[in-house]
């Protein structure tokens, strides 16, 4: 997605999702939820259409994982039942995607925060497991707030936190939530193709879309072109 240089030199903030974006972690999801359906004496799901549930918190992934004649107490049980088994094996395959070690490195020294809407225990253990909370100076999940994204509620914080501005900070996900949740809190927003929800991102596209995280850190610096 082309645009113009230094149209982003104000950006002095970053806000990552955690899924999708910085880690794949989309196998061991997709583990756990079957693990859960089957203590439940319930059929496992294709991994493909549990892939598609992701994206909106551990509750919405599991009352679409049962189905909608699921009831709130089978719901609650399905969801007690995941988040154990996920806490034993949230990095048994999970794994940063390419380019994100390079370029979280690359943009240390600039704020960052991670906002997830995976539970924010988790999200901190497997950034500390896979080596990569050091580059991020808070951590939240979906349960850091009364309500998730795309509600800027959480965005809003994070601003408070580092004394930015809205238009100092950009948002980088994988799915139009991400890009819904920066609309709404008026930040910009960068998409990446390569996460769980990049097919939606043709329909709310982003302010700038990257094939790898590791093209970020020049596009942040780029300056426009001197006047003649």
């Amino acid at each position: 997605m082309a645009e113009d240089p230094g149209r982003f030199s104000d950006v002095r903030a970053l806000i990552f999702d955690l899924d999708g974006t910085l880690i794949d972690s989309k196998l061991d999801l997709a583990l756990s939820v079957n693990a859960a359906l089957a203590q439940m004496g319930r059929e496992p799901l294709s991994h493909e259409r549990i892939y598609g549930y992701v994206g909106q918190g551990a509750p919405h992934l599991i009352a679409r994982a049962l189905g909608p004649g699921a009831g709130e107490e089978d719901c609650r049980r399905g969801l007690e039942t995941f988040l154990a088994y996920y806490r034993l094996h949230k990095l048994d395959n999970t794994v940063p995607y390419p380019g994100v070690r390079e370029a979280l490195a690359a943009l240390q020294g600039m704020p960052m925060a991670v906002l997830s809407n995976k539970p924010v225990r988790p999200s901190q253990q497997i950034l500390e497991g896979l080596g990569l909370a050091v580059y991020f100076r808070m951590v939240y999940g979906g349960n850091s707030f009364d309500k998730k994204k795309p509600d800027p509620m959480g965005v809003e914080v994070i601003l408070r936190d580092f004394g930015a501005a809205p238009e100092q900070v950009m948002i980088v996900g994988d799915s139009e939530i991400d890009v819904q949740t920066a609309r709404n809190a008026g930040t910009f927003v960068c998409g990446v193709t390569y996460g769980l929800g990049s097919a939606r991102l043709a329909e709310f596209p982003p302010d700038l879309l990257l094939d790898n995280l590791q093209e970020l850190p020049a596009r942040l610096f780029a300056t426009p072109p001197r006047r003649r």
